[in-house]
């Protein structure tokens, strides 16, 4: 019986204490949720409040620049600036310049008054001793012509901002005759001048070339032509096919390989894919080394694997080599007359858009500078601008 009581006595206390250690977890749990519960509502309230003044606060969210501030007009840009470019020193890479110029619009329509242009590129030493020829040609033609500099890289010359020459240098590379380098500054001056979506023809030009015409017969003739004017021919001379590698074979063929004037004049298509080549430029600066001269090879050979049917297969400036030689004729004072001039302007016979023409030439080379002087002598005659 004590047994049993002891037992009984035991046991109540066992059930008291578990019902008070209960009890006590009870309590812990509910101020352990009654906390955490606090705890959320203040730090809704908090976050709330915070979220309300950040939404409502103008000067957080879009905050105004400074009165004297330009922000806005340094970052944007226009329709023209894009379109055409005026600073002709804007790229050092010739990466960047070839890949941006070898982009093309989807869109055939323009979005603004577009008025077809006609580009001279000038692949030059330095100065340009026949520019005030040039000047009389460009006067009053705004708008329909854009001009283009290449340079040696040291001459930091000027013309006059009265000058159509004044800052259109572009970016400049020294240049080599008849290695590689001749056709990069090539391609240099079309990639900035695909810049200007208005330009389309582009024309090729050097210090010792004249106009042979005004400024409208040269325009006319060149925006209204359906071909290009690339001279290209099959040589089979040693001077023609005898400068082909066989190295550079599967991608240009002998069949392929093409001889030519470098004093080139192409539609705007053929200019992007010039800037845009990236598998016969790299074939022909490998294995186009003296005696083969990439500027006589590279561009008949290109233009002839990728547009054929869009060249004239003649070039349109003239020069003269029967004289022989690796450089044609120098013209000089004494060989410039009206019936010299005539000579080239009216001596020849050609094809122009599928019909017979004796205007073949629209430029000569080389002149001398001292050849200036009766240039400017004739010009009211032959070329129908005030001396």
């Amino acid at each position: 019986m004590c047994k049993v009581t002891v037992m009984v006595k035991d046991l109540s206390i066992r059930m008291k204490r578990e019902v008070r250690e209960w009890n006590l977890q009870i309590i812990t749990t509910i101020v352990f949720f009654l906390s955490m519960a606090s705890l959320v509502i203040v730090l809704g309230l908090f976050i709330n409040n915070h979220v309300k003044k950040f939404l409502a606060s103008e000067e957080l969210y879009f905050p105004e620049p400074p009165a004297s501030s330009s922000v806005c007009s340094n970052r944007s840009i226009n329709l023209e600036d894009f379109i055409a470019p005026k600073d002709m020193l804007h790229w050092t890479s010739d990466k960047e310049l070839f890949w941006l110029a070898s982009m093309v619009p989807r869109i055939s329509e323009f979005p603004y008054n577009h008025t077809r242009k006609v580009a001279f590129m000038f692949l030059c030493r330095g100065r340009l001793p026949l520019a005030p020829l040039w000047e009389m040609f460009f006067k009053g033609h705004e708008g329909l012509y854009s001009i283009y500099l290449h340079t040696s890289p040291e001459f930091s010359e000027e013309p006059p901002e009265s000058s159509v020459f004044h800052k259109r240098r572009i970016p400049s590379k020294a240049v080599q005759w008849g290695k590689a380098s001749m056709i990069d500054a090539e391609r240099r001056l079309l990639a900035n001048a695909l810049l200007d979506f208005s330009n389309e023809r582009f024309v090729l030009l050097s210090e010792t070339c004249i106009p042979l015409f005004n400024f409208t017969t040269i325009y006319n003739y060149l925006i209204q032509s359906n071909l290009s004017f690339v001279g290209s021919f099959d040589d089979p001379r040693h001077i023609g096919r005898g400068r082909y590698n066989k190295r550079m074979f599967p991608t240009v063929s002998l069949s392929d390989w093409r001889k030519g004037n470098q004093w080139f004049e192409i539609h705007r298509k053929i200019a992007i894919e010039v800037v845009s080549d990236v598998k016969l430029y790299p074939v022909f600066n490998h294995h186009c080394k003296a005696p083969c001269y990439m500027d006589e090879h590279y561009l008949p050979t290109l233009v002839t694997k990728i547009y054929p049917a869009m060249n004239s297969n003649r070039s349109i400036t003239w020069v003269d080599w029967s004289r022989g030689g690796s450089h044609p004729t120098k013209f000089l004072r004494k060989d410039v007359s009206e019936e010299f001039m005539n000579r080239i302007r009216y001596g020849f016979n050609c094809t122009y858009n599928g019909g017979l023409s004796n205007v073949c030439f629209l430029f000569a080379r080389k002149f001398h500078p001292n050849t200036l002087e009766p240039l400017l002598r004739l010009a009211a005659t032959l070329f129908g601008f005030d001396p």
